[in-house]
């Protein structure tokens, strides 16, 4: 599998676009200097205006009053605009790349060189649309995020930065393996890397996926929505086999997230030390005080159970599939007010391969409604997420030392959350992706 990872890393260099190419390897300028009309911090929660953000290296140098750039310095004017730090989703499937469709057997009608091209054009999506980092929560093909996530790292793909979980820890047949498929079709060995039956192999299984490169592990402990003979409510894999794969994740420096939306299996998850549960859609008061106890952050994708019943309805989706999708959407909206008014960390998760990619923005409007405020959603998907990435000294802020990510929105998305529907400018690393004002830097 190491060796199938490597070959899809080669394979996308050698077949990225020119532009895309010429966009990632070229060298940035030294200094990139951005004039922001305003700016958002999700640090302090201000908004600071007329300010000038340097980026040296691709890493913020300095935030000041606006003042004459520097000399030589690549200017980019987004005086005009409202800029933030680029955007967080904790919850996506970039590198599956083919998204929801009405067959659950999806993902076994396409080669693993046509998913990994696939995850290419999707990674640029996401980019795109304002998400300069995400975390990849699980490819039912094993490691091909791994090698999606390290061919963007070495510039040869556009997209964002990527922390990956390489494969499902999972029951066979259970909500992170592929069903509807007949009988007697064998599943391919490489879709099965995660499958566990007892506490020692869900410990082995984290320990070959976190050796092939996965960032962190991923556990599938509950029944899930989408999927075939999965039932949301039904705790999937023990408390003490989540607990394994858990503490082999701490041992190698690492950690676990749980996909849980029963009740009991978000409190067994939380105790078998996990460090964000997924969805959480039935979670319970009991629940809830346990997360916020054990500081444990909830992920919460409350925007896409209105795509599933309104696209499913559309195209076909299994009866099945919507029918458990009203069972946990309104509930998990409630969860969610709930846990926002108890103080729990939420960070943003939005399932984008669920829904269309670069769609993720949609999901600020449902977090306002469910008891944020505007600035709290902002600091959902900026520096709430970049701690439970683990990650603060890097993405989530725009403060000296961090890495030159930043969007722009025409507007003022504190008054009006849905700009952040469509982004206007993007910013990574102190390249221009897209958007106004460039003034000759480099971009796409």
């Amino acid at each position: 599998m190491k060796t199938w990872g490597l070959a899809l890393a080669a394979m996308l260099a050698a077949t990225s676009t020119p532009a895309a190419q010429a966009a990632q390897t070229a060298a940035p300028p030294q200094t990139v200097q951005v004039r922001a009309g305003k700016l958002i911090d999700p640090e302090s929660a201000q908004v600071l205006t007329d300010r000038l953000i340097t980026v040296t290296d691709g890493r913020v140098t300095s935030i000041a009053p606006w003042a004459a750039p520097a000399a030589g310095a690549c200017v980019i004017d987004w005086s005009g605009y409202t800029v933030l730090p680029g955007l967080l989703d904790m919850h996506t499937h970039v590198a599956d790349g083919y998204g929801q469709t009405s067959d659950p057997a999806e993902p076994l009608k396409h080669s693993a060189t046509a998913t990994i091209l696939k995850g290419a054009e999707t990674a640029r999506v996401m980019l795109h649309s304002g998400f300069t980092t995400v975390r990849d929560v699980g490819v039912y093909r094993g490691l091909s995020d791994v090698a999606l996530r390290d061919a963007i790292e070495a510039g040869q793909v556009e997209g964002p930065r990527m922390a990956v979980a390489g494969a499902y820890i999972t029951v066979p047949g259970g909500g992170g393996a592929v069903t509807g498929a007949a009988p007697d079709v064998g599943i391919p060995a490489d879709f099965r890397l995660g499958e566990s039956r007892s506490p020692a192999e869900a410990r082995d299984r984290a320990r070959y996926l976190l050796q092939q490169g996965a960032d962190f592990i991923k556990i599938i402990g509950t029944g899930a929505v989408l999927a075939i003979g999965s039932e949301p409510g039904q705790m999937e894999l023990t408390e003490e086999e989540m607990k394994a794969a858990c503490d082999e994740a701490r041992a190698h420096g690492s950690y676990c997230i749980v996909h849980a939306h029963g009740a009991e299996g978000i409190k067994a998850a939380i105790r078998a030390g996990a460090r964000s549960i997924e969805h959480a859609s039935l979670i319970d008061d009991e629940g809830i005080a346990l997360a916020r106890a054990r500081g444990v952050w909830l992920d919460m994708d409350i925007f896409n159970g209105d795509w599933i019943d309104e696209a499913g309805r559309r195209e076909g989706w299994p009866e099945e599939y919507l029918r458990k999708n009203l069972e946990t959407t309104e509930v998990q909206r409630i969860g969610f007010r709930k846990a926002v008014k108890a103080g729990v960390k939420l960070s943003f998760g939005t399932d984008a391969g669920v829904y269309p990619y670069g769609l993720g923005g949609r999901q600020f409007a449902y977090m306002v409604r469910y008891g944020m405020t505007p600035m709290q959603a902002i600091q959902s998907a900026t520096a709430v997420s970049a701690a439970l990435l683990n990650r603060s000294a890097d993405v989530g802020a725009l403060s000296p030392g961090h890495f030159g990510d930043m969007i722009a929105v025409k507007g003022d998305p504190l008054a009006d959350i849905r700009l952040l529907e469509k982004v206007d400018g993007v910013i990574k690393g102190g390249r221009v992706v897209k958007g106004p004002g460039r003034n000759g830097c480099s971009g796409s």
